[in-house]
C-alpha cells in the first residue's frame, strides 16, 4: 500500500470526452465526458487496479518516463496519482471484529479511565504500519 504516479494517455473523441489508458498497468482504461471527468475516472481506475495488485500479491510495475511515451496530434500525456491508502479507507470503511488478550488489571485500569479499546488498537496498527 502506497502513493504511486503513473503517465495516461488522454485521446479525445468525437463527442468531446476523454479516453484514458495506461500504458504501463494492464487493464487498466476508463474514460470521460471532459477533461476533469476523465481525470476523476483516471484516478479511480488507477486507485482500484493498485488495490487490486496489492490485495493479490502481484508486482507494481514501474511507471514509464512520460518523456519516454509517444502520442499522436489529439492526444496528450499527463501523470495520475494514486493512493491506496487512502482509496482504502474511503472505500472499505467496514468494522472488524478482533478477539484480543490483554492482563486484566490493565483491563481494569482502561475500564476506569474510559479508555476506548479499539481507538486504541486502530491508532497503534496505523504506527507500527506508518500510516498514521
Amino acid at each position: 500500500m502506497a502513493k504511486y504516479v503513473y503517465p495516461a494517455i488522454f485521446e479525445k473523441d468525437e463527442l468531446g470526452g476523454f479516453a484514458v489508458t495506461f500504458p504501463d498497468i494492464e487493464n487498466c482504461f476508463t474514460q470521460g465526458n471532459d477533461l476533469n471527468d476523465a481525470i476523476t475516472m483516471a484516478e479511480d481506475v488507477l486507485n482500484l487496479i493498485l488495490w487490486t495488485l496489492e490485495d493479490d500479491k502481484q508486482p507494481i510495475p514501474s511507471p514509464t518516463p512520460i518523456s519516454q511515451i509517444q502520442t499522436d496530434g489529439d492526444s496528450f500525456v499527463s501523470y495520475i496519482q494514486a493512493d491506496t491508502i487512502a482509496y482504502r479507507k474511503k472505500h472499505s470503511p467496514e468494522a472488524v471484529k478482533k478477539t484480543l488478550s490483554i492482563p486484566q488489571w490493565m483491563n481494569q485500569m482502561a475500564l476506569d479511565a474510559h479508555i476506548n479499546f479499539s481507538q486504541v488498537l486502530q491508532d497503534a496498527l496505523a504506527q507500527k504500519l506508518n500510516i498514521a
